[in-house]
């Protein structure tokens, strides 16, 4: 994919703002939003013409084919020359006419000698002549100076010093398809060779380091500057993988995008600028001139690039970092994304592989388990960026917010790199959600994650937690909570509770030591996270209930837990529910369970693992056990931070 755009970004108050962003060739785009292009007919007809005397090659080629068409590439001419030489005894062109040489050179020899003869006074000088003659007639020596000829003048023949090309794999599969209705033994015996997997690497080897020779070779001297040429292959299913833009009347690679052609031949940089491509003049030309021109062209495109002045940084390996989205992202909604069509869009709590953070602004990652559909990384704003325009969003008055964005992002592009890292600094402060780095953990048999319900009152959380200790009273516990009030009689200390002073529960709550306590009845009570580390270390599975602002004691310890929201369905099923219980709630109070609902999922649906509707409460019941049995059997993703 070859994307274009225009140096800059969204500015305020232009009507050119469309046009000042990366566009996609290879991707369908949303051709409202972008400037016309400029129409050139006589450039248009030329491309036409080209392609049309491509098109007119290839049905001649096709004409008159047979088995094999000994005319369909190189190599087959060479073998269709000497017919009676398999593939397993290759020749090289002129072999028959050397030797023929040779044997002229013999017969010459022969006669030469014969004549000296005539002229020898003594009897042991005819004899030695009549030796030779015997010799230079005899067929065997005859054969041997011939095969001695032709191994001398190939071992004596001069080897290229650089790839005559790199495109050998395409040979090989243009061959095989050649061969495809062969059924003579050379078509069957070459089609085998071909098709040998250690063959097939060879020619991968041989295009990759021909790719990187002939990109070296191909350094020449253009209107006084140092240029380059580079190949590369664009097909429809495989992308190139770069954005340019315009710079004044040159156009510039303005992007590398990772999965794509450029990337992985590694020709194409960052500030490279595209004098040609396959002989036509890009000087000049506005980018969506640009994405129409290289929409018609596939196949092996040529570039004449001014390489990038630029100094390089040393290569380093390309490390991805998996993140969680804390954030809902629409790249069709972002004013700023450079290309629309390359913006990937996510929804909070999404996983992300990010594999480039070249550019601060704008990261290139893949959502889990996209990677095999998704050939090309797509664009998602930064962190530090996306901390700075949220900041940003809640200082500023919501009518003038959008103009200030703008006026932001432009002038934020001029910074130093010194001074973003700062104001990252500063919008963490913040407390805005961005993204949280993650690794993937497979819970010890012996250490079970504790299971944290969320979930407003009336949703059935806590029938689902009874659930589960009635059916499997030695999987799953609870955890003794703590309280100030005195012990009834029944009642044993750790047992059901933990009976402390209120001067111990007040220095172990000041000490951050409970996930939730409150007061009831001049008495506090409350569930400590050392609780919570006795069912886990008991082999057991902690089940714990709990309001939304005990979630952030509970994920900044070390008990790694797994967090499900029970949401609660439609008013209507609701209200029914309620009613199999004996309860007879009124419609504000099963609106206010729905509002509160959406509440917890808006601020802290990053950090649900998992969430299941209780409409039925059977269903949503094995749902719960099935997620609690997965993490059994599978990794999940987790923070980072909790894994150091």
């Amino acid at each position: 994919m070859i994307t274009t755009h225009m140096n800059g970004y969204v500015q305020e108050g232009t009507a050119q703002a469309a046009s000042h962003r990366e566009r996609a060739v290879d991707c369908p785009g949303d051709e409202s939003c972008l400037v016309k292009p400029v129409h050139c007919s006589a450039q248009m007809e030329r491309i036409q013409h080209y392609q049309d005397e491509l098109r007119k090659r290839r049905e001649e080629d096709s004409r008159g084919k047979h088995d094999i068409d000994p005319n369909a590439s190189l190599r087959l001419r060479k073998l269709a020359q000497n017919p009676k030489v398999g593939v397993d005894n290759p020749t090289f062109e002129g072999k028959e006419h050397t030797t023929k040489d040779a044997i002229t050179d013999l017969e010459e020899l022969l006669q030469a000698i014969k004549w000296v003869q005539q002229y020898l006074s003594d009897a042991r000088s005819h004899q030695d002549a009549e030796l030779l003659i015997q010799l230079l007639a005899n067929d065997d020596f005859k054969c041997a100076y011939s095969i001695y000829t032709v191994v001398s003048q190939k071992m004596n023949r001069v080897n290229p010093t650089s790839p005559l090309t790199a495109q050998a794999q395409e040979l090989c599969l243009e061959v095989q398809k050649i061969l495809q209705s062969s059924q003579q033994k050379e078509g069957l015996e070459l089609r085998a060779l071909l098709t040998n997997p250690h063959l097939q690497a060879l020619m991968q080897a041989h295009d990759s380091l021909a790719v990187q020779e002939m990109a070296e070779d191909n350094v020449i001297q253009y209107l006084g500057k140092t240029v380059k040429m580079v190949r590369l292959h664009k097909t429809r299913d495989t992308p190139l993988g770069a954005t340019v833009r315009n710079d004044m009347d040159s156009v510039m690679v303005s992007r590398v995008v990772k999965g794509g052609t450029a990337e992985h031949s590694g020709l194409l940089n960052e500030g490279d600028e595209i004098l040609e491509i396959n002989g036509i003049s890009l000087r000049g030309k506005h980018v969506n001139e640009v994405h129409d021109l290289l929409q018609q062209m596939h196949g092996t495109l040529t570039f004449l690039l001014i390489p990038s002045s630029q100094i390089k940084s040393a290569p380093h390996r390309q490390t991805v970092m998996h993140v969680r989205a804390d954030f809902d992202y629409d790249p069709s909604d972002d004013p700023f994304v450079p290309c629309r069509e390359l913006g990937l869009s996510f929804q909070k709590g999404d996983i992300l592989h990010v594999i480039s953070q070249d550019d601060p602004n704008w990261w290139q990652a893949y959502r889990d388990g996209d990677e095999e559909n998704q050939l090309l990384a797509g664009l998602i704003p930064g962190k530090c960026f996306q901390q700075q325009r949220e900041t940003l969003k809640r200082t500023t008055p919501d009518r003038s917010r959008e103009q200030q964005g703008k006026r932001w992002y432009v002038k934020k592009n001029k910074q130093q790199k010194k001074k973003s890292t700062s104001l990252c600094k500063n919008a963490e402060s913040e407390d805005v959600l961005t993204y949280e780095e993650m690794s993937l953990y497979h819970q010890p048999a012996n250490r079970k994650r504790p299971i944290a319900l969320i979930a407003p009152t009336n949703s059935g959380h806590d029938e689902l937690r009874r659930r589960l200790l009635v059916v499997e009273p030695n999987k799953f516990a609870v955890a003794v909570p703590h309280t100030t009030r005195s012990a009834r009689i029944h009642e044993r200390n750790g047992r059901e509770y933990h009976f402390v002073n209120r001067q111990s529960f007040e220095d172990d709550l000041s000490a951050g030591k409970f996930i939730e306590s409150g007061e009831y009845g001049k008495n506090l009570y409350g569930t400590s996270t050392d609780s919570v580390r006795h069912v886990v270390n008991s082999g057991r599975i902690c089940l714990l209930c709990l309001h939304t602002r005990s979630l952030k004691v509970l994920r900044s310890s070390n008990l790694k837990p797994f967090v499900i929201f029970i949401a609660p369905p439609s008013q209507e099923r609701l209200r029914t529910l309620l009613a199999t219980e004996g309860k007879t709630p009124k419609p504000e109070d099963l609106m206010e369970v729905i509002e509160k609902a959406r509440e917890m999922e808006q601020d802290f649906g990053h950090v649900f693992d998992a969430t299941i509707v209780n409409a039925e409460p059977n269903e949503a019941f094995f749902e719960l056990r099935r997620l609690i049995e997965k993490l059994d059997t599978e990794p999940q993703w987790v923070p980072t931070s909790w894994l150091c």
